[in-house]
């Protein structure tokens, strides 16, 4: 596949990756629709919205929903008490509503894409999503959508944005773990991985088309400079993972290079409950004294 270009082609390459992904994509990322999933996804939307989530919101919309991970946990919550979720991919958007019906919820999801919402202005009150501004071709239109549907005084909230020099960091401790994997292998006596995917499955498709779905990292002032060029106000930029991402990076490169049959039960608890506590080291000792452009992730928020 040649280098993708356009618009039209990034649209594509996102929406037939996703479509690929949308069956194993909770398994990958080990998304969570309990008690875990819904602390980390209040976590994040609280360095966000602070107090007011308390309050909870009335009508929400979730862009790039994927399967759900965040809307799903928010109602489970009680913090959204109706949401539309949209996705460009229509696998993602079958997955989402699979996991809906599968927990007893009520959500309202759709195809959509970002940059042409097929709602009315002033629809929702809360506007978020989740890795999904990096995706967007046309970050200008989308952001002039995103302020059309919300109502006055309406907000939007995005995290898990990729930030340009938290991007190179995370290069560090994945050439670590490349060097250390065989002698890491030979300690847990696990084979390598397995061969690439024969040609034309599944596996090789997915794996073909992720390297072109990334199309942006951010700097703070990007991510400030479309929000306010659209018409918000009251913008705040903040980081997110830094000692978790080195840690998560690391372990996951590491679990990469071996079988995941061979991969033992008790490394992986480690590795989540390790990255768990790097979290809660990141919140409470590292954002607040760090500047937002060296952390792994960014988040957004802002008022219509």
């Amino acid at each position: 596949m040649g280098a993708v270009r356009t618009a039209d082609e990034i649209r594509d390459v996102n929406t037939r990756y996703h479509d690929v992904a949308a069956d194993t994509y909770d398994t990958k990322w080990g998304i969570d629709f309990g008690e875990i999933g819904q602390r980390q996804v209040l976590g994040k939307l609280r360095k966000l919205l602070g107090a007011e989530l308390d309050d909870g919101y009335h009508r929400s919309l979730e862009i790039g929903a994927g399967t759900g991970y965040f809307s799903l946990n928010l109602m489970q919550a009680g913090v959204v008490s109706h949401a539309t979720c949209t996705d460009i991919s229509p696998g993602m958007v079958s997955t989402l509503s699979a996991n809906a019906r599968r927990l007893g919820l009520e959500v309202k999801a759709a195809r959509a894409d970002a940059e042409s919402l097929p709602f009315a202005d002033e629809s929702f009150d809360l506007l978020l999503g989740h890795a999904v501004l990096h995706h967007l071709p046309n970050l200008r239109r989308a952001f002039t959508e995103f302020h059309r549907v919300l109502r006055p005084g309406g907000r939007i909230a995005f995290a898990g944005e990729p930030s340009r020099v938290g991007d190179m960091i995370a290069s560090v401790p994945k050439r670590g773990a490349g060097v250390v994997a065989p002698v890491w292998r030979r300690l847990l006596r696990a084979s390598p991985a397995p061969p690439p995917a024969q040609p034309g499955s599944h596996d090789e498709l997915e794996h073909d088309l992720e390297r072109f779905v990334d199309i942006h990292a951010f700097a703070p002032g990007d991510l400030t400079r479309h929000t306010r060029r659209a018409g918000f106000t009251d913008v705040h930029v903040r980081g997110e993972e830094l000692a978790a991402n080195w840690f998560g990076w690391f372990n996951r490169s590491l679990e990469a290079s071996a079988d995941p049959d061979d991969v033992p039960m008790l490394w992986r608890q480690y590795a989540f409950h390790g990255y768990l506590l790097l979290q809660r080291l990141d919140t409470q000792l590292l954002e607040p004294r760090l500047p937002a452009s060296l952390f792994y992730n960014l988040l957004l928020t802002a008022r219509r």
